[in-house]
């Protein structure tokens, strides 16, 4: 009895601990299953908060903070804001004054003060343009009855239909005001009062593009020699296929190119093999490829990299996100150094940055064990961590790539509206627009007038005025 109640107890306590063996391997895996999916999770909740994504690729906006109850501001000028009045047209630019006064009658027994009450009052005129018709006499030679016609002036010969001032608002429309055709040639009809066809506004398009080929090619051949540059790029589609809009930003000016390629050789090709000066950007390949092979100095945007470690400080992880919380502290620490810079000088500052990057180095080179954490330690191995702290000994540089960006947005809204171009012709008015329009803004002069200026100086075979 003793014997056959041993052995079913063997029995028993073998039934049980396969099981238990069954259990422990069936909790493992979906332990495993878990952390998978919960960081599938992560990458799905990836916004342009905490990655690199850009704020279109967001789904739902996050919710902004509700205001204190009562807190709600009115419409209009706030408490304490200093009010703007329009200053008036001086008396230069006042075209035509009306007086108005009373009649004798009315005045009888007023004294008439030297005071007015005035109303300036701007008008469109009636017709918003003038034709001018230009006519070369034709004669013939009796003798050999060769027709002979009178030279005509070169800029009425090179402008056609459309003069220079006419050309400059339809390039400023295409290209300023994000206009399609069809939006141009409704505005020529109902604004204006003219008809012009498709074909014709895509010659005036043309021949403005020829006029800003000089002073473009003047500043994409400067680039090589500027100390410092920001560069990003984004999509742009050319006839269905993908294309990609380079956006380089010097202190004066800015210049755009669009390439089929996304990769280092464009970077090769208009900044050459070894570019002397310091290049703003992200983490993407083409500039660490181009930054390996011809050993030159970057400066990796702090923003971007700020995304990647609010991503990790919110991971579901405890370790990740313990860790991702310490290095965003850092960061936060930096960027407050660096917008408190009249409360210090500028070695006051230089120390405590460097001792913030110290701080940050000590920090990221010292990851939990993750595939996530040990990647973005990679990148401060060494040297390679003074690619993100460069800024901190040259104050000219930008810690991050923002105004590049902010650049490349009105490409954006370009690229929405327009849906892209059709042919080379249109990728090379396109570069040389926005190049135009960004340069104009970074030195606050007025883009129809430049833009007047050049296509006057192209019709009179003339050389372009100098963009920067």
């Amino acid at each position: 009895m003793y014997t056959r109640g041993m052995d079913a107890k063997d029995l028993q306590i073998e039934k049980l601990t396969a099981e238990i063996k069954t259990l422990k391997e069936t909790i493992e895996r979906l332990q495993k299953q878990n952390i998978s999916l919960q960081e599938k999770i992560a990458r799905l909740e990836k916004n342009s908060n905490n990655s690199s994504k850009p704020p279109s690729s967001d789904i739902i906006k996050p919710v902004k903070a509700l205001r204190r109850l009562g807190a709600k501001r009115r419409r209009g000028g706030q408490p304490g804001h200093r009010k703007f009045s329009r200053q008036p047209f001086s008396p230069q630019q006042v075209d035509k004054v009306v007086k108005y006064t009373l009649s004798k009658k009315q005045a009888e027994g007023l004294e008439p003060l030297d005071e007015w009450l005035v109303i300036q009052q701007v008008e469109l005129p009636q017709k918003m343009y003038r034709v001018v018709e230009h006519r070369a006499r034709r004669y013939r030679d009796p003798k050999t009855g060769r027709i002979i016609i009178a030279p005509l002036p070169a800029a009425v010969r090179q402008g056609g239909l459309a003069g220079p001032k006419l050309t400059a608002l339809m390039a400023f429309l295409k290209s300023g005001c994000h206009c399609s055709f069809s939006t141009i040639q409704r505005y020529c009809r109902e604004v204006l009062g003219l008809t012009l066809s498709r074909g014709m506004l895509s010659k005036i398009i043309q021949k403005a593009a020829q006029a800003l080929k000089p002073p473009y090619k003047r500043l994409r051949d400067r680039l090589p020699q500027e100390p410092y540059l920001g560069a990003d790029e984004t999509g742009h589609h050319n006839n269905g296929k993908l294309h990609w809009t380079w956006c380089f930003q010097a202190p004066g000016y800015s210049v755009f190119h669009i390439d089929r390629s996304r990769g280092s050789k464009v970077l090769r090709k208009l900044l050459g093999r070894r570019f002397g000066g310091i290049l703003n950007c992200d983490y993407f390949s083409a500039y660490r490829k181009y930054a390996r092979l011809g050993g030159v100095r970057i400066q990796y945007c702090l923003a971007h990299l700020i995304r990647e470690i609010r991503f990790l400080s919110e991971h579901p992880l405890r370790k990740l996100a313990r860790w991702g919380r310490v290095l965003l502290q850092q960061m936060k620490k930096l960027f407050k150094t660096l917008h408190n810079q009249a409360a210090t000088t500028p070695e006051q500052r230089f120390a405590r940055l460097k001792r913030i990057e110290e701080d940050f180095l000590q920090q990221v080179r010292r990851p939990p064990d993750h595939k996530l954490a040990r990647k973005l330690a990679r990148r401060f191995r060494d040297e390679r961590a003074e690619h993100y702290f460069r800024f901190v000994a040259s104050p000219e540089v930008e810690p991050t790539n923002n105004a590049t960006e902010r650049a490349l947005r009105a490409v954006v809204l370009d690229r929405r509206v327009t849906q892209g171009t059709r042919g080379d012709a249109g990728m090379r008015w396109c570069e040389r627009a926005w190049t135009t329009i960004a340069t104009c803004q970074k030195q606050n002069r007025n883009v129809l007038d430049y833009l007047h200026q050049t296509i006057r100086a192209y019709c009179d075979n003339q050389p372009a005025p100098v963009l920067c």
